[in-house]
């Protein structure tokens, strides 16, 4: 089903930081190696959703939600998150790496659909989107150590 609202776009955000979060959570139990990392992770995961909502219900209004501005795929940005699979350290980065570029596509398609919108939603899903460039950038430092 694709994503047309902005309260649909503010769902699948929501979605994705949660998974992502109980992804990273697993990964912490998992491996002792990068458990304050990840931990940190699920931290900020919380605090994304919280900006986001921030931002959206800081400017709702029919106005808004009436205006059909996006045309997202959902299953473009979701990410299988099973760590069953996953045996060894280096290919949980490598799946935290595929995830993050994932959720990452989401925020700047959403950033860019919706700069049409009040300033407020476009703007904090760039923000968003920044900080999980520096996460990514922190997995793949981590691949060559």
């Amino acid at each position: 089903m694709i994503i047309n609202t902005c309260s649909e776009a503010i769902s699948l955000a929501k979605e994705l930081e949660i998974n992502s979060s109980k992804f990273y959570m697993q990964l912490a139990e998992k491996f002792s190696k990068g458990k304050d990392l990840f931990f940190s992770f699920t931290k900020e995961n919380e605090d994304f959703i919280v900006q986001i909502e921030r931002a959206y219900y800081g400017v709702i209004s029919d106005a808004i939600e009436g205006c059909f501005a996006f045309n997202l795929n959902p299953d473009l940005y979701k990410a299988k998150m099973d760590i069953q699979k996953i045996d060894c350290y280096s290919d949980a980065i490598k799946k935290a790496i595929e995830i993050e570029e994932k959720i990452l596509k989401f925020y700047i398609d959403a950033a860019e659909q919706s700069k049409s919108l009040m300033a407020d939603v476009p703007r904090s899903f760039k923000l968003v989107a920044k900080k999980r460039e520096r996460r990514l950038f922190t997995l793949k430092s981590l691949i060559n150590s």
